[in-house]
């Protein structure tokens, strides 16, 4: 039963204070009668390089006042927005983390990193190609991450540089869909483009045209979950062939 209105449902979004594309993102796809509340979260120098170090102490950092602040909104549902700061730390932390927010707000819990693993094996999908705004070690750490929760990783692609947390948002969507390019691979059965804060979404409907095979992105995976967890059906312009999986 919802607790907002007959048929809709509160849907609560924690966003790294930074991230200017998880929002609009969210806003894009969200299901028709649900409401969302956003709270941003802290826990990581801005001016800096998210490098590995960072994002493991994202992961670390005390959730307490954000939980306490969105569980105001009697949300039905959490969204965890930043993937890497739980790819870093693999997925038994990740899991953990979707319980300890669930049991604290009342919420069902979903993180970027988990749905996207949720996404691929809906899918049905073994073998990935990956890709993301990320330095190398957190790449390294996410394909980890990917093959310890069961996919194999064909084909890495690093975007060649190193962004800050600002530089991350600020990729165009054509430099996105020159990441899914350079990360295809003939044994790839998907792309998965990781980041909350990347303008995946997009262009996925051009890179699986171009390349013929799904595309996962962070935030397109999350929404997907929440269809999926509250049957939501799927609704025109949805992208990807991932919500025909609903």
């Amino acid at each position: 039963m919802s607790r907002w209105a007959p048929g809709g449902i509160r849907i609560g979004v924690l966003v790294p204070f930074t991230n200017t594309n998880l929002e609009p993102d969210v806003i894009e796809m969200s299901p028709p009668s649900c409401s969302l509340h956003f709270q941003r979260t802290g826990g990581y120098e801005p001016d800096a390089i998210p490098d590995s170090n960072q994002m493991t102490q994202l992961g670390m950092f005390d959730l307490s006042h954000d939980l306490a602040m969105i569980a105001g909104a009697r949300p039905d549902a959490i969204c965890y927005g930043c993937t890497s700061a739980t790819l870093t730390h693999g997925p038994s932390f990740d899991r953990d983390l979707a319980i300890r927010i669930a049991a604290e707000t009342g919420a069902s819990a979903f993180t970027a990193a988990g749905s996207l693993v949720a996404a691929l094996k809906a899918l049905d999908i073994q073998r990935v190609g990956f890709s993301s705004p990320y330095v190398g070690k957190i790449n390294e750490k996410a394909v980890n991450f990917l093959e310890v929760s069961g996919f194999e990783v064909v084909s890495r692609a690093d975007v060649g540089r190193n962004l800050g947390c600002y530089g991350q948002g600020a990729l165009s969507p054509e430099e996105v869909y020159e990441l899914a390019v350079k990360a295809n691979h003939s044994k790839a059965q998907a792309i998965v483009l990781s980041c909350t804060d990347m303008r995946s979404v997009e262009v996925i409907e051009k890179i699986e045209k171009d390349l013929g095979k799904p595309v996962v992105t962070s935030n397109q995976a999350m929404m997907f979950c929440i269809y999926k967890k509250f049957k939501f059906p799927a609704q025109p312009n949805l992208p990807g062939g991932l919500f025909n999986r609903l």
